[in-house]
């Protein structure tokens, strides 16, 4: 879950604070773009990793919670009832156990990962009691079927046991966020049932955790749990950056990658209201090798509080922008069309999401697009090439290399660029746009750039448009 923050370009924090080395696993070399399949059931994700996900290069799949949760029908079983926890049940509105072994199994056929995103800073925001997905009864701090008790819990003190100000260490960590009931996981019994639902996961195959509300874990508990695990995981934790606080992202490197708010925030400033000129020099505060990086994600974009789908063109070249700029492991959201803040994915009248279907109106199926589904071929194509031949036109029109490998320019302005002359590394030869194309049997469904033997690029390039250009996208025609 995610609360407001300030926006920063770099940032430097300093902590005292060391972790114990926790047992993760290595971050992927050559694939490693995530697609966050926010609200998909396990059927749809499965299927979609054999029909696109793996085809596109795409190195994993993010979910959304698999344990049972509570249920808000008189609300319309918003979204975010997924994040309110009632048992390690794997029953959830997304299907049944099987149904998600049944999807790790497809996903790893197509050669795609699996991270669940893992929720156990928490139980349920429910104040009363009630009936959990899995038809499991509970109240806000009595879970029999883990179990819980009161005894499991924080109780801070504090009005409603909930954080007041987050300048407060100890509140942070020991008091309700989001009104749900806080787990006491410096308690070894606490992190051994944590560790009992993530080994749980392990065991069907899944690769890797997502921890959602990290910052609200002390670094030192998650190192624990993840010490439980009984084989590496790839981890990648929600902490927030917040402007004076007293819990930072930089304290929670050595437990795992970081999922950087701030990249998200600037670079929705940038491509909203700034100049893409300032991106020459583009980072965050975090090393890139402990950055997990995205334009939107599923908190962000019902807070509107970046680039979502409904920026259309842009937040097209701001997913380009991304998978073809050096920093950070990139995650592209794919989601489903919303009007209302607390709007659950498609859903049945019991509130368990439907299959998905892109194209019919309600399912978005961004991680597909032109202009950033082909794009993720771009990255992996590119890695490890420095920026070169970067230019620009002081405003809103950008280009540059990575090596020889790759070339990439977008044009934000709102007119378009006429008879554009580029400087590229790129060897000589006839590329397919795969912002717009993709090499299907030697030749591009879309339009195709000579480079000539001077490394030069003539192009016309459209107004919020660009091209992108790669070694492993020539033709012959």
């Amino acid at each position: 879950m995610v609360r407001v923050w300030v926006f920063a370009l770099v940032t430097a924090v300093t902590t005292t604070w060391v972790a114990v080395p926790a047992q993760a696993a290595e971050e992927p070399v050559g694939r490693d773009v995530i697609a966050q399949m926010f609200g998909w059931n396990w059927r749809s994700i499965g299927r979609e990793c054999q029909a696109t996900l793996g085809r596109l290069g795409y190195s994993a799949v993010q979910t959304s919670p698999p344990e049972e949760h509570s249920l808000w029908p008189e609300q319309g079983f918003p979204w975010w009832q997924s994040y309110s926890a009632v048992s390690y049940k794997l029953d959830s509105r997304f299907g049944t156990r099987d149904e998600l072994a049944s999807m790790v199994r497809s996903c790893h056929e197509s050669g795609v990962q699996v991270y669940i995103d893992a929720v156990i800073n928490n139980m349920s925001a429910l104040a009363g009691c009630g009936i959990g997905s899995a038809l499991t009864p509970y109240c806000h701090e009595l879970y029999p079927a883990v179990p819980y008790t009161d005894r499991d819990f924080h109780h801070c003190g504090t009005p409603g046991n909930t954080v007041e100000n987050l300048a407060d260490r100890a509140q942070v960590f020991n008091c309700q966020s989001f009104n749900g009931a806080d787990l006491a996981t410096g308690d070894d019994s606490v992190r051994d049932r944590i560790a009992g639902y993530l080994n749980d996961l392990l065991s069907l195959g899944v690769d890797g955790f997502r921890i959602d509300s990290a910052k609200y874990v002390p670094p030192e508990d998650i190192a624990a749990i993840e010490q439980r695990l009984t084989r590496p995981a790839y981890v990648y934790q929600e902490v927030i950056y917040g402007w004076q606080e007293a819990v930072q992202p930089e304290e929670y490197t050595a437990t795992g990658a970081v999922m950087d708010l701030r990249y998200a925030g600037t670079l929705s400033q940038i491509f909203r209201q700034g100049r893409l000129a300032w991106l020459r020099t583009f980072s965050s505060a975090l090393p890139s090798d402990k950055t997990v990086v995205f334009v939107a994600n599923h908190d962000t974009e019902h807070l509107g509080s970046t680039l979502t789908y409904a920026d259309g063109d842009r937040y097209t070249l701001a997913n380009a922008f991304m998978l073809a700029w050096p920093y950070g492991r990139p995650k592209v959201l794919s989601g489903y069309a919303f009007t209302s803040y607390d709007e659950p994915p498609p859903s049945d009248p019991h509130g368990r999401a439907m299959d998905a279907n892109c194209g019919d109106g309600h399912w978005l199926c961004e991680h597909a697009w032109p202009g950033i589904g082909p794009m993720v071929a771009f990255h992996q194509q590119v890695q490890g090439q420095p920026v070169v031949d970067w230019s620009d036109n002081g405003g809103n029109r950008i280009a540059f290399g990575r090596g020889a490998e790759g070339y990439l320019v977008l044009n934000g302005e709102d007119f378009p660029e006429t008879a554009g002359v580029y400087h590229t590394s790129l060897p000589a030869g006839r590329y397919c746009d795969v912002m717009h194309g993709t090499v299907q049997a030697g030749t591009c469904t879309g339009p195709t750039y000579q480079i000539d033997n001077a490394g030069l690029l003539r192009a016309d390039v459209a107004a919020q448009s660009g091209l992108a250009l790669h070694t492993g996208a020539t033709v012959t025609e």
